[in-house]
């Protein structure tokens, strides 16, 4: 608190100051990844909708309407996902944690392209499968 902090000490005063510095940082780190997990969040929300809108809307006419829709949320998701980790991962190489670690940037690509991959999978198979059967058949 600032009643608590010594002034008569001008070096005392000049390491709390940079601790406060230091702790800051090690605040930022950590509101960077909550918002990377609410955007991945957000990510799987969009993939979600898209599937829900193709399963409640399958018999729309005309069909290719509902799983284009469904495509462009699923897709949404999976762009979401890429733009988050990029964002973090620029976040992360600006900072310094000081008392605290750090998730590293590999744990937030596989993140992203897990999510990204699975979204792409998914529209392959929306298109690609008809009732559990392939589309061609």
């Amino acid at each position: 608190m600032a009643q608590d902090d010594p002034t008569d000490e001008p070096d005392k005063s000049t390491q709390w100051a940079e601790l406060r510095t230091d702790l800051a940082e090690d605040r930022s780190i950590m509101a960077m990844e909550r918002t990377f997990a609410g955007w991945m969040r957000t990510a799987f929300a969009a993939i979600g909708i898209g599937l829900g809108f193709k399963a409640v809307f399958g018999a729309f006419d005309p069909p290719w309407l509902a799983k284009a829709i469904a495509t462009m949320f699923i897709l949404g998701g999976a762009w979401l996902a890429i733009t988050a980790e990029r964002r973090a991962c620029k976040t992360l190489g600006r900072l310094d944690p000081h008392k605290l670690e750090a998730i590293d940037a590999p744990n937030f690509k596989i993140m992203a392209y897990a999510i990204a991959t699975g979204a792409a999978v998914l529209t392959l198979g929306l298109w690609i499968l008809n009732d559990g059967a392939l589309s061609g058949n």
